[in-house]
């Protein structure tokens, strides 16, 4: 075997795309009791402590003051992100539309009602919400523009592009993309 037919063989380990995280949110624009439930549902689907998120800035027509918790988000990793992922795409159909994904690779949609979710039951006391999930993928060595010392910037050939996120999902997720 000649080294031209090795390398070819052997496919670039950096090269290789991966979820990142995927980010769960759930935006209910108040706080209290609606809140609480929010995190409630984020916390079962995720099996996670989801944490607030307050208001940037002041809206009187919607009753909304700066530095008030209106959301819940949780961001999920590694094994746990490609579970809760797996499943919340079962709720989408396995089927996404290309407008969802973006040139840098990620890909976010939303829920209509966290019931279609499989492994969530409907509980009266809690209501149903909608939710909004963010998936970013990212190959090996993007720690390198988010690191602290020696930082540097994702050369524009290492970045994920949409074709490839999109390939990504239709093989190792089984997603139909229309």
């Amino acid at each position: 075997m000649s080294n031209i037919q090795k390398l070819e063989t052997v496919e670039n380990v950096m090269r290789k795309i991966k979820i990142g995280k995927v980010v769960l949110n759930i935006g209910v624009g108040k706080s209290g009791e609606v809140l609480e439930r929010a995190k409630k549902i984020l916390e079962e689907i995720s099996s996670q402590k989801p944490c607030p998120k307050k208001a940037k800035r002041t809206v009187r027509d919607f009753g909304i003051h700066r530095g008030e918790p209106i959301a819940t988000m949780v961001t999920l990793r590694k094994d746990n992100a490609l579970k809760t992922l797996k499943r919340i795409l079962l709720a989408k159909g396995m089927r996404l539309p290309i407008s969802s994904f973006d040139d840098r690779g990620s890909c976010s949609f939303g829920i209509k009602e966290h019931i279609e979710i499989p492994g969530t039951k409907y509980a009266p006391e809690i209501g149903i919400f909608g939710l909004n999930v963010s998936v970013l993928l990212e190959r090996p060595g993007y720690r390198v523009s988010r690191r602290k010392r020696a930082k540097s910037k994702i050369g524009k050939t290492h970045r994920v592009n949409r074709d490839e996120a999109i390939e990504f999902f239709k093989e190792v997720l089984g997603v139909e993309v229309y």
